[in-house]
């Protein structure tokens, strides 16, 4: 069992948490104003869904790498992810996969039932799709013949699914309606979420051009990949205040909604860290960090909209 919970990667979930978090309280706040209803059981099954597409994709990773070979050639990584270092079989790793597809499948139907039915059939069948297109996301990172990461694709799909369809998407099951001010915050996490991505490719750059992994870090290089990270954790928290800003915020008497903005010291500091490593195996504390800082960043925001209004 323990060996299956550190395959689960359980530091990744924060950040796998943090877009349906952000969806959901701006959902309640704009639902607030307008008198309408916000159900607490949406929130708790887009939660879990969530919780398990991530543990899906950490278990298609660990399964995609570890027939590749990819993990065994990680020095940093290897003991521990399950399939390279033998404590769990392909085959087992490969059924833990189907299962997981299984239940995500059936509590996304159960999320968009509640959600959805019986007053919006149209809605409910184009979320299944996305549904549907999120678990083969989650898997095609490593998995296949051409896995999308190994192509330096992965950004692209993070930024997609973390970044737009969480928080766009989790708001939309509430409100049933699409704003364009809600990009802000969705492109803020999806990028706090490339970040990570990067550290964790940045971190194993090298390892990566001897087993064929074309990741985006190694395609453009270890120093641009430093810059590149600099940009995805400076841009976020503008990205926020601009939200405030069109929702009228510098002009209210609500000075409480800008908490979110106590983060700009620790992200200064974070940044500065990351700047200063020369090493690449030295990047992998960091990318807990900032997946916590993603997941302090939404309950900020959503703490600030909902409860001093």
């Amino acid at each position: 069992m323990t060996d299956w919970i550190k395959a689960a990667r359980l530091r990744t979930l924060p950040l796998s948490l943090s877009g349906i978090i952000m969806g959901a309280f701006i959902a309640k706040w704009r639902l607030y104003g307008e008198g309408g209803i916000w159900d607490w059981r949406v929130l708790a099954l887009a939660l879990l869904v969530t919780l398990l597409y991530q543990i899906l994709s950490n278990y298609a990773n660990d399964y995609g790498d570890g027939v590749k070979g990819t993990d065994a050639k990680r020095a940093a990584e290897a003991e521990t992810r399950a399939v390279a270092s033998g404590k769990i079989t392909a085959k087992q790793m490969k059924n833990a996969v189907i299962l997981f597809s299984i239940l995500s499948f059936v509590a996304t139907i159960a999320l968009l039932y509640l959600a959805f039915i019986p007053n919006y059939m149209t809605e409910f069948y184009i979320f299944i799709g996305l549904g549907v297109a999120s678990i083969l996301a989650a898997i095609g990172y490593t998995v296949g013949k051409k896995p999308y990461g190994y192509m330096g694709l992965g950004d692209i799909f993070v930024f997609i699914f973390f970044g737009l369809v969480s928080v766009c998407g989790s708001y939309f099951l509430f409100t049933k309606t699409f704003s364009w001010d809600i990009l802000l915050p969705g492109t803020a996490v999806g990028m706090m979420s490339m970040a990570v991505l990067n550290l964790n490719n940045m971190r194993d750059i090298e390892s990566d051009r001897h087993s064929g992994k074309n990741s985006f870090a190694l395609r453009i290089g270890f120093k641009n990949a430093m810059i590149y990270e600099m940009i995805l954790l400076q841009l976020p928290l503008i990205l926020i205040l601009m939200f405030l800003g069109l929702n009228g915020f510098f002009q209210s008497q609500n000075y409480y909604v800008f908490i979110v903005m106590i983060l700009l010291l620790p992200l200064m500091k974070l940044r500065r860290k990351i700047m200063a490593v020369k090493e690449p195996k030295e990047l992998d504390p960091f990318l807990k960090q900032v997946g916590i800082m993603t997941f302090v960043m939404a309950i900020l925001t959503a703490f600030g909209l909902n409860f001093f209004n």
